[in-house]
């Protein structure tokens, strides 16, 4: 039976980090990765905007050259999932039944794009965006279709929805709730993101329950909406969210909830059993102590680098500041911190346009900034929120005067 002394399940974001920085910090033992998709580590961010508008060959979103792993004697196995966890004997099991041992198992695998349950879900025509294989399935299908159903009004759907309309596809967007990006910014920008879709010719649909697919010869021809209403079109693109794949740690006795839980190393409640990345969920300073689960590269390349501290016995490195940030049309959104609890928003800029950010206070100190083309209040309201700095409200509604 082969085993590691640190064996990484997950060749994303958080993985690749955790590898790469085990090495750097001089770390001797055998790394082993072992990830689910056929491909070797890579950028997801471009896969719904540069990779599915052509405007980026895949080559140029490896993470590192493929020779990098080899020299770096990093076992990268590919096309390989890992179906169990037996935590007392130290064994991940994989689907085609190999054991593979671990003297410390990072558990990196992200997580799942979340699927419609209605009738229809599973015809041709019906895509995730989530790996390289699901974009490259719905580019083959692209030079055929003329109007394109999106449900779900997230980041993801609304990125999707901006390429597919700037290469000339009629584009519906379906969301449930009554405005776009409810689940991950204010009522503001989601105002300005609602406004500069329709202004570009996407059907922008709130409060709108998807009841079933329709189809014909297994091909989806429509999405059945509640009313009865169902809207024609060649192909739907489902961006739901993500379902943490974590069933084998669960399933092994670590505590979850949306998320395998962690506390501030990145430890599970199982030995010797890291999670870091968009599957796990721990306390974070910067959510008010609340713990939370966040899907960034920032964020699954800080639990990386907290995890190999904790494993090789070095300081902890501070928390960082979460980012994101999402590209839509000519619009750069960039987002710091989180705006968990605010009690009030200051608009600096005109909202009506580019070039203006959402500041988020709770008890008069700035926790979180939604950044639309304004570069600079991002940078300084970092800094802001790192340093808890006080400003004063005449300064954050300012666009003249400096964040810091």
């Amino acid at each position: 039976m082969a085993a590691y002394d640190v064996l990484i399940v997950g060749t994303g974001h958080a993985g690749a980090q955790a590898a790469v920085t085990l090495r750097q910090r001089g770390f001797e033992g055998t790394i082993g990765m072992l990830g689910a998709e056929p491909e070797l580590p890579y950028e997801r961010p471009p896969l719904s905007k540069e990779y599915l508008s052509g405007d980026r060959l895949f080559d140029r979103m490896l993470l590192r050259p493929s020779a990098f792993w080899g020299d770096r004697r990093i076992d990268v196995m590919t096309g390989v999932r890992v179906a169990g966890v037996q935590a007392a004997e130290k064994v991940v099991t994989t689907a085609e039944d190999r054991c593979i041992g671990y003297g410390t198992l990072f558990w990196a695998t992200g997580g799942a794009a979340r699927h419609l349950a209605c009738e229809g879900h599973d015809l041709r025509g019906v895509h995730t965006v989530r790996t390289r294989a699901d974009v490259d399935r719905l580019i083959e299908e692209l030079s055929r279709v003329e109007h394109v159903v999106v449900v779900g009004g997230g980041f993801i759907g609304l990125e999707a929805a901006a390429v597919l309309t700037k290469l000339g596809k009629q584009v519906t967007v379906l969301e449930a709730q009554d405005r776009l990006l409810a689940r991950v910014c204010g009522e503001e920008i989601s105002r300005f993101y609602q406004h500069q879709h329709r202004s570009r010719g996407v059907d922008v649909r709130l409060n709108t329950i998807v009841s079933g697919i329709a189809g014909e010869n297994g091909q989806a021809s429509g999405v059945i909406l509640e009313t009865g209403e169902t809207i024609s079109c060649e192909m739907v693109i489902v961006g739901i969210g993500i379902v943490p794949a974590i069933e084998p740690l669960v399933v092994a006795g670590a505590l979850e909830h949306n998320g395998v839980t962690v506390d501030h190393h990145c430890r599970t409640t199982l030995p010797d059993v890291y999670a870091m990345g968009d599957c796990a969920r721990r306390p974070s300073r910067f959510s008010d102590g609340e713990p939370i689960r966040l899907e960034s590269i920032q964020n699954a390349g800080a639990m990386a680098t907290t995890a190999v501290a904790s494993l090789i016995n070095e300081t902890l490195p501070p928390e960082q500041v979460p980012w994101f940030w999402s590209n839509q049309f000519d619009l750069r959104l960039q987002t710091v911190g989180i705006a968990i609890g605010y009690d009030r928003t200051i608009i600096r800029g005109d909202a009506s346009k580019p070039g203006f950010s959402v500041i988020y206070l709770r008890h008069d100190r700035v926790i979180a900034l939604d950044c639309v083309n304004a570069a600079r209040d991002f940078a300084r309201g970092k800094a802001l929120i790192a340093e808890g700095r006080a400003i004063s409200i005449s300064a954050l509604q300012d666009p003249s005067v400096p964040l810091v």
